[in-house]
């Protein structure tokens, strides 16, 4: 049976995507520019406003905050992507010499069932090779990306696949940025290091909150109607 117009679904999986990273800055040392972590619930705080201009300035205030879970990640890969005509592509991949099967599990639909062959062959690349890639990525690329897993094995959660992200590095040469993400390699990257305490930082999420209900025209003054609206008011 069909509404007539496309309904709200649930997400797919539980990680965002980060749509664009901070702009870099060459003056800046090297860091990381993003964080993964795991909702954990929620409470609500009693805090003072500051917002000249506001009715509420200088005043208390309770709103509800959002507590996320940050367990350690781990730092197994290095992306080196370099400008094209058509966008950025990747020009070469060094993986660490190890990784864990949190990490593996990820590549894998039944892990029990497999044979467990992913990155048998990735991680016994010689030391040669892998300079030799290191040098292409410093003399050609333009952007550095670090490859991040997290632990679910530090979390309450009942997971054992980890979510996988790139973490773009900002800061410094391109030589610098590589000497700073291959002393990472295999070590666990806490939040402190990304992040500082009181930070005004961006979050993404995976599902949204539907504003306009089903059959809501939408806005008076509309551009264009979406996929979302009836047919009969989709103008």
């Amino acid at each position: 049976m069909s509404h007539r117009f496309l309904p709200g679904r649930d997400a797919r999986g539980l990680r965002g995507k980060i749509r664009s990273f901070p702009k870099d800055d060459k003056e800046k040392p090297p860091h990381f520019t993003a964080f993964m972590g795991y909702k954990a619930g929620m409470t609500h705080i009693v805090r003072e406003v500051d917002k000249p201009g506001s009715k509420l300035h200088k005043k208390e205030i309770v709103e509800a905050c959002t507590i996320i879970e940050c367990a350690p990640m781990v730092v197994v890969g290095i992306v080196g992507y370099r400008e094209t005509p058509k966008g950025l592509r990747i020009l070469s991949t060094v993986w660490a010499n190890h990784v864990s099967d949190e990490f593996r599990r990820r590549y894998y639909k039944n892990w029990y069932k497999s044979e467990k062959k992913a990155f048998t062959k990735s991680l016994n690349v010689p030391e040669a090779t892998k300079n030799c890639l290191l040098k292409r990525i410093e003399k050609y690329c333009t952007v550095l990306r670090a490859i991040c897993h997290t632990q679910p094995s530090k979390t309450p959660l009942r997971m054992k696949k980890a979510h996988i992200m790139e973490v773009q590095i900002n800061g410094g040469s391109m030589k610098e940025k590589l000497e700073f993400v291959k002393e990472m390699l295999e070590k666990n990257l806490p939040v402190s290091t990304v992040f500082n305490p009181n930070e005004m930082i961006d979050d993404t999420r995976e599902t949204c909150e539907r504003i306009v209900k089903d059959g809501c025209p939408g806005a008076w003054r509309r551009s264009r109607g979406t996929v979302r609206l009836p047919v009969n008011v989709r103008k």
